[in-house]
């Protein structure tokens, strides 16, 4: 009876010990599945953050190409600006504002240069898509500038300029000076990134 008893208590504890490492096991299984999941989880945000960032940076990239290409294109605009006086082609601003479409100088007009993206005013000024803008006044459209090692310029990074008459909407005509506006872009298609720069231009009167 004594034996019998002494094996069930040993059975019991053997039972007992079995449970308990079964729930340790089991408590282990837990502790690994949930450490594993935080680590996929933490390498699925770094891989989202590390795509974002790259994204961002080249979106950087592409806005500081489209200011360099707006700078070029007010280099070389107020270049030819320039030389048009010195060699007395022009004697005032008069004449060489842009006008077109109309109420694109016009504060109040819903055509008014300020209130287009460049995207938009890009495509207002060659409204037919031939490549040429339709008003003769604009002094650069979409050049090209940056030149490619088989010949040729690279097609993405372009300058576009033109001058606004800043006393159109009203008050005292001064043709001695005039707003040179230029826009730049890097890049083709719905990817384009623009940049446009504004710069008051004047005639030292003698």
């Amino acid at each position: 009876m004594g034996g019998r008893t002494g094996d069930a208590m040993k059975m019991k504890t053997e039972i007992k010990r079995n449970k308990r490492a079964g729930r340790q096991k089991g408590s282990g299984l837990i502790v690994v599945i949930l450490v594993m999941v935080f680590l996929v989880a933490i390498g699925v945000s770094l891989i989202t953050v590390t795509n974002i960032s790259s994204r961002v940076t080249g979106n950087v990239r592409s806005q500081q190409e489209a200011f360099n290409a707006a700078e070029a294109g007010f280099d070389t605009a107020w270049i030819a600006v320039e030389d048009f006086f010195l060699n007395q082609a022009w004697t005032s601003f008069d004449g060489h504002y842009l006008t077109e479409p109309p109420g694109i100088d016009i504060p109040l007009d819903v055509n008014y240069f300020r209130y287009m993206t460049d995207q938009e005013l890009l495509n207002i000024l060659d409204q037919d898509g031939d490549g040429n803008p339709e008003s003769p006044n604009v002094i650069f459209y979409k050049m090209q500038y940056i030149p490619l090692a088989g010949g040729g310029t690279d097609p993405r990074y372009t300058y576009t300029a033109f001058l606004i008459d800043d006393e159109a909407a009203g008050g005292m005509a001064d043709h001695s000076d005039a707003l040179l506006i230029c826009i730049g872009t890097a890049g083709i298609g719905p990817r384009m990134s623009t940049s446009r720069l504004e710069i008051g231009l004047a005639v030292e009167q003698n």
